[in-house]
C-alpha cells in the first residue's frame, strides 16, 4: 500500500465499506478526540477516477465533515491507498479494519517509535511497520523533545493539540519557562498561536548571548524590577552572536572535531535523523541557532544515512571498526563539472599559443593513451543546462571556436562542422587530409596540429591542472562569476569561507548563521559594488591555478587532480 495525505474533498465512502449506509453515522464518541487531536489512524482507501473511495474509516470521515461544517479547518487526511479493482480484497480489508483496530494515543505512539529509533530504525521503517505515514511518525517523535511534565499534561488532555505542536518548536529553556507559567494559577501561559508569538516574537534576552555583554554598545531594555533584559538593537546582537558562533566553531575544529555544521537560523536539529557518533569515529558538531538568539551545540552526530551506509560497509567487510566517515566534498558533481569545463576551456585556449607544448602532449597521448585518443574530440558534456549555456558564452570557448573555423577553412573542410577530428576509419578521407596538409607550410601544419591536440584534450584530468599551472593560465581574463556558478555552489561551509576570501573574516563571521543564499548575495555585492567595497578582478579559489578548495573536505576529483599534478611537477 501507498501511505499518503489526501484532501477531504477528494474522499467519498465506498459501497464495499462494511458500514456503508445512506444515513450518517453517530460520531459523538470519537468526534471530541478527532476535534482535539485530528485523525490518528489512516483511512483505508482506493482510487476511483479523480477521487478516492473509503474502504474503512467511514466514521472518521464523517467526523471530519462535521468539523468542517462547524467552521474548522482540516489538513489533508492520512490514508493508506489500496490497489484498484479487487472488490473482495476491499471488503476483507474493511472487515479487518473495523473488527481488529487499535488506536493508540500520540504519547503511546511516541514511546513505541522512540524505542525503535534507539534500536537503529529509520522513520521510513517505522512508518512501514505501523502502517502510517512518515509525517505522522515525525510528529510523534517531535513529542520526545518535550519535558516529561508537558508530555504527561498532554496525555491527560490538559494541553490542546495546537499548543503542543508549538511547544515542540521550543527549546528546553523555553519549555521550562512556559511550564512554570502553566503551573502557576496566578500567571497566564500563552497557548495556540499566542504561544507561537511568545516563542518567536522577536525579543532576544541577554541570557542567550555567547559574547561578553560589554561588547554590545546598544541599549539593553529591562523591566521595572530589573529582572533580565532584552537587546534593543537586534542587528548588532546578531553580528556579535554570529561572530561568537564562528569563534566557537573554529575552537571545536581545533579540538579535533571532523566538522562543525552551523544550521540556518530557525532550522531544527532532528535527533531521529542522526546517530550519536564519537569524535574519533568521524562524529561532527551541529550548531542549532534559534530566532530568539539561543544557540545549542549538538556534539557527536552523523546523519542516519551516513550511519546506515557505514553499517553496510562493515557487514560487507569493506570497512574497519572505528573508521571515520567519508567526508562529502564541498562541491556537488554538477558544480565540479561546471568548474572543470571552464578550467578546461581556459587551458585549451592557452595551448593555442603553445604549439611546441601541444606537440609534446600529443606524443604523450600517443604513448600513454587516454579515453579520447582514438582520435575523437572532447564532447564537453555538461551535467546541467545552465552549465552548457555558461560555457557557450565564455570568452575561452568563443576564441577556440573562432580558431577551429579558421583551421577548417585551411583544410578545405566545411566551416560549419562541429569538429576537425573525425576518426571514422575511412582511409580515403585520411588521404584527402594528407594531400591538403602537404600543400601547407610547416607553420600552418603546426597550427593544425595544435588545434587537433587541444580538441582532443580530455576535461576533468590532472593534465589540465598540470598545463594550467605550467602556463600560468589567467582565468580572470577569460571567465567571471556568473549566475550558473553561484547556483551550483551549495556547501554552506565553503560559501562562508568564500565570503571570508572576498570580504574578510569580520564579514564572514558576522553572517555565519545566515542562509547560503544570503551569503552568496553578499559575495555578489562585493563583485558589483552594491553596498559593499567593489573587489575588482577577484576570482574564487576554484578558478585559479593551482586549484585549491575552501574547506578541508576538499572538492572531490578537482582536489585529487591538483594533488596529483603537484606531485608530477615536483
Amino acid at each position: 500500500m501507498e501511505l499518503t495525505h489526501i484532501p477531504l474533498d477528494q474522499l467519498k465512502v465506498s459501497a464495499f465499506n462494511m458500514r456503508h449506509a445512506r444515513k450518517a453515522p453517530d460520531v459523538s464518541d470519537i468526534l471530541p478526540s478527532i476535534r482535539a487531536r485530528g485523525v490518528q489512524q489512516p483511512l483505508l482507501v482506493r482510487p476511483n477516477g479523480n477521487s478516492y473511495e473509503i474502504v474503512a474509516g467511514r466514521r472518521r470521515f464523517f467526523s471530519l465533515k462535521t468539523i468542517v461544517k462547524e467552521g474548522g479547518e482540516i489538513e489533508p487526511v492520512p490514508c493508506a491507498v489500496m490497489a484498484e479493482g479487487d472488490d473482495a480484497a476491499a471488503l476483507e480489508a474493511s472487515l479487518i479494519e473495523n473488527i481488529a483496530r487499535l488506536d493508540p494515543d500520540e504519547m503511546a505512539q511516541y514511546e513505541a517509535f522512540a524505542r525503535l529509533v534507539s534500536e537503529g530504525r529509520s522513520v521510513e521503517d517505522i512508518a512501514a511497520t505501523f502502517g502510517t505515514t512518515e509525517i505522522m511518525v515525525k510528529r510523534a517523535l517531535a513529542l520526545g523533545k518535550l519535558l516529561p511534565d508537558i508530555r504527561e499534561a498532554y496525555r491527560a488532555e490538559e494541553i490542546d493539540t495546537q499548543t503542543i505542536r508549538q511547544l515542540t518548536l521550543a527549546s528546553e529553556a523555553q519549555q521550562a519557562e512556559w511550564l512554570a507559567l502553566f503551573r502557576d494559577p496566578e500567571q497566564y501561559a500563552p497557548r495556540g498561536w499566542q504561544l507561537k508569538q511568545w516563542l518567536f516574537g522577536g525579543e532576544i534576552k541577554t541570557g542567550v548571548a555567547l559574547f561578553p555583554l560589554d561588547n554590545y554598545t546598544g541599549e539593553i531594555v529591562t523591566d521595572l524590577f530589573g529582572e533580565g533584559g532584552y537587546f534593543a538593537d537586534t542587528e548588532q546582537f546578531w553580528t556579535l552572536q554570529n561572530a561568537a558562533i564562528a569563534e566557537m566553531r573554529e575552537a571545536l575544529i581545533k579540538a579535533g572535531w571532523d566538522d562543525v555544521v552551523v544550521l540556518d537560523c530557525g532550522e531544527h536539529f532532528h535527533s531521529w535523523d542522526h546517530v550519536k557518533t564519537a569524535k574519533k569515529d568521524g562524529g561532527r558538531v551541529y550548531v542549532e541557532v534559534r530566532p530568539n538568539g539561543e544557540v545549542t551545540f549538538h556534539e557527536g552526530f552523523i546523519t542516519r544515512k551516513e550511519h546506515d551506509k557505514r553499517m553496510r560497509k562493515l557487514a560487507g567487510g569493506d570497512a574497519t571498526e572505528g573508521e571515520a566517515q567519508a567526508v562529502r566534498p564541498e562541491l556537488t558533481a554538477a558544480a565540479q563539472n561546471y568548474i572543470e569545463l571552464h578550467r578546461h576551456a581556459a587551458v585549451r585556449n592557452a595551448l593555442l599559443s603553445q604549439p611546441q607544448l601541444a606537440l609534446r602532449l600529443m606524443v604523450a597521448h600517443t604513448i600513454g593513451g587516454s579515453l579520447l585518443w582514438q582520435t575523437r574530440p572532447e564532447p564537453q558534456k555538461a551535467d546541467k543546462e545552465i552549465t552548457a549555456e555558461s560555457l557557450a558564452k565564455s570568452k575561452a570557448q568563443a576564441a577556440f571556436e573562432t580558431e577551429r573555423t579558421e583551421i577548417l577553412k585551411l583544410l578545405g573542410l566545411p566551416e560549419h562542422s562541429h569538429s576537425v577530428v573525425r576518426s571514422n576509419g575511412d582511409d580515403h578521407r585520411v588521404g584527402q587530409l594528407f594531400a591538403a596538409l602537404i600543400r601547407l607550410t610547416d607553420a600552418e601544419v603546426m597550427r593544425v596540429l595544435t588545434l587537433v591536440m587541444t580538441e582532443t584534450l580530455e576535461a576533468g584530468t590532472c593534465v589540465i591542472e598540470q598545463i594550467g599551472c605550467h602556463l600560468n593560465v589567467d582565468m580572470g581574463a577569460l571567465w567571471e562569476p556568473d549566475d550558473a556558478f553561484f547556483e551550483l555552489i551549495r556547501d554552506k561551509g565553503a560559501i562562508n569561507a568564500m565570503l571570508k576570501h572576498i570580504g574578510g573574516k569580520a564579514v564572514a563571521d558576522g553572517n555565519v548563521s545566515a542562509t547560503a543564499k544570503v551569503q552568496k548575495k553578499i559575495v555578489r555585492d562585493f563583485l558589483t559594488g552594491e553596498g559593499r567595497e567593489k573587489r575588482e578582478g577577484w576570482l574564487p579559489r576554484y578558478m585559479t591555478f593551482p586549484f585549491t578548495a575552501y574547506t578541508k573536505a576538499g572538492a572531490g576529483r578537482l582536489t585529487d587532480n591538483a594533488r596529483r599534478a603537484k606531485q608530477l611537477c615536483g
